[in-house]
This record gives structure tokens, sequence and C-alpha cells, in this order.
């Protein structure tokens, strides 16, 4: 007999890609009879608010991830940040704790946030990073994220198991682990073959002050590249807002944000992409078979990674920040562009974690009409 369940889906505010790529993990449940419940900080929160307005929403303790100026004060940052993020996550434990018995909640889904976790309740992991790569300190962090995986019930990597993978290393460990579950490539959109209507299509999203420094460089460089472009900030504001640049050969049309409707329309109609190379990212130009060109947020050693690995399989060129140029662009056409490879997902089936029975468990609704 179906019992319906109460699930709180937890993103990480890093950027957009954990939210988007919950979008079609909360589609599901809503779909299959569950009813979510969001929480999250940021323009995460407020990106997923927007996508489903007639949900729940909780804001959770901000980890305040704000990255360095240069590259290569990345690592210290995030050394000296430490202290902050982990009374964040001190905090957030606290929070879910008091969310889950508040709302009766029967299940958690963390994607990467390290204290949505409630041991009383089944609670699930989502993360393409069971390594974490972070130069001479990789083995450190790696052994750490992994101590934190272990505590969940189950982690689900969007990936697929064997090769060919899209993660590489950050996604596959040498022996893996009974909790592990690979569950595909998540993505939001579908392929559409519609006309073409934008030469190129810019995405930018992450956190600050990247962003900003690489909207800033692109807008000034993209004044010399002769074609139409759309220009999507990445910014998650209240109203959608768009403006047309003036420029000498072609429009460009700056948008804020879009939704993903919108948004996977947009990509569709694009011949290039020009975009960080968040995972989440790839998961979705490869779901639409794009073309690409990708600018790994500097000092990120996990989009630094997949760039270098996608160039080198012969799919996708990429430029350090710093030594980017327009021209560049023009060795996308010598590259294969991404590939589709999901795997049909069975959310039935792989929701069927959510009936794991917690020992010393509290009491919590198996009925959505309490």
């Amino acid at each position: 007999m179906f019992e319906p369940k109460r699930v709180l889906v937890a993103p990480l505010n890093w950027g957009l890609g954990h939210a988007t790529r919950c979008i079609p993990i909360i589609n599901a449940l809503i779909e299959l009879g569950h009813k979510p419940y969001i929480a999250s900080d940021g323009v995460a929160l407020e990106l997923l608010k927007k996508e489903f307005p007639d949900v729940p929403s909780f804001e959770l303790p901000s980890y305040k991830i704000k990255y360095a100026e240069k590259g290569k004060n990345f690592k210290i940052k995030m050394i000296w940040d430490s202290p902050k993020v982990l009374k964040a996550i001190s905090k957030e434990k606290k929070k879910i704790k008091k969310l889950v018995k508040e709302l009766h909640i029967d299940v958690v889904i963390s994607d990467n946030r390290l204290g949505a976790f409630y041991k009383k309740v089944p609670c699930i992991f989502i993360t393409h990073q069971l390594n974490v790569l972070s130069g001479n300190t990789t083995w450190f962090s790696s052994k750490a994220h992994q101590k934190i995986i272990q505590k969940f019930d189950a982690c689900w990597v969007p990936d697929v198991q064997n090769k060919p993978n899209l993660t590489g290393v950050l996604g596959h460990l040498k022996k893996t682990r009974d909790n592990i579950k690979y569950i595909g490539p998540l993505s939001r959109f579908n392929k559409e073959d519609i006309p073409s209507l934008y030469d190129l299509l810019v995405l930018l999203s992450g956190p600050e002050p990247q962003r900003t420094l690489l909207e800033e460089k692109l807008l000034t460089d993209l004044q010399e590249y002769d074609g139409n472009v759309l220009f999507v900030r990445g910014k998650i504001e209240d109203e959608q807002a768009r403006k047309k640049i003036p420029k000498t050969n072609g429009n460009l049309t700056l948008v804020n944000f879009m939704q993903s409707k919108e948004l996977e329309k947009a990509i569709n109609q694009s011949d290039l992409v020009l975009s960080r190379s968040g995972y989440t990212t790839v998961m979705d130009l490869a779901k639409l078979e794009k073309k690409a060109f990708f600018i790994p947020t500097p000092g990120q050693y996990e989009q630094e990674y997949l760039a270098r690995r996608l160039q080198k399989q012969g799919l996708v060129p990429y430029s350090a920040q710093e030594e980017f140029s327009i021209a560049q662009l023009d060795t996308i056409t010598h590259f294969k562009g991404l590939a589709d490879f999901a795997v049909n997902l069975d959310y039935e089936s792989l929701f069927s974690a959510f009936s794991k029975v917690k020992e010393n468990s509290e009491p919590t609704s198996s009925s959505l009409s309490t």
C-alpha cells in the first residue's frame, strides 16, 4: 500500500547548480503523490521559490560562502572561512531537527548541505563529489567528506557508475560503498529541435565576487563578437529584467535570470554556450547535446578538473578566466560537444529508500492530511 511521505529537500546555496538539479527530484515527488518541502538560503532558496511557489519553503542558516578575488587564494580563503561554515552547519542541524518535528517530516534529502541530517528519520545525501579535490590536501578533504556521507542512509550520485561517465575521479571511489547509488545525470531540461535564435548563450552563476568579475569582463569582450548573444546573468531578483546592449555586429540581450522552461527554450535555441564548468551545467548541456566553451571559476579545483577532463576527451574546450579572449570561441568547431547518456531513472524505485525505518525513531505522520 502506497504511503505518501513528507520530504524535506535541502540544497546547498553555492551558485545555482545544487538547487536546479533538485528541480527534477521535487517534480517527481509531486507527481508520485509525496509532499515536498524546501529548505535552503540565498539565491538557491529564491530560485526554488520561483519554480515552486506552492511548495512550503524555509530558510536555513547561510554558510556565507564567498570566493577570493584571486584564484590562487581560493584555498586560503576557504580555510579562513571554515570556522563560520562549521558554526552555520551546527545551527543548520538544529534547524533541521526543529523542522522535522514541527512539520512531521518523514525523509530529508540534502544536496551537499552537511548539516541537513537528523538521525531519527531516513536521510539521503546527493553529491557528485565522493572525492573533493583541493590540491595537495585532496586526501584530507576527500576523507572528511566521505566520513560525513557515511552518516546518511543513502548517497545518490548523479552520474553513471561505469565508463564513460561525466565526473571521473570526482564521483568514483576505488572501492564503492553500500550506501552509494548512481542515479544517472540529473537535469531539469529536455532537448527540442527548434530553430536557432542566438549564435551564443552566456550562462553565469556562482558565488561572488567571481560571478561579477566574469560578467564585467565578458560584457566588454563581447563587443568584438560577431553574432546575436543572449546573456543570462544568474542574478535571482524579484522581477525579470531585460536590457538591450548596443553592439557593433549583432544584438546582445542581457537578462538577470530565467526560470526553467524559458531557459530550456533559450539553450535549445542557441548554437553555442559559454559558461562555468560547474557539474550541473555540464549535466544540463549533455542532456541538450550542446557545443560549449567553459571558463572554470578561478581556484575551484572541481571546475578546473572537469574542464581539463572534457577538453582532453575532445568534447569541450576551456580557458582560464584571466587568459580568455572572444577569439577562443572559434576553437569550439574542433570539439565534438557534449552527448546525452542519461539513464531512465525510475523515481518510484529510487524513493523506496523512504521506507527505511529508523530504530528509536520519533513518530512522524504517514498521512498528508494531518
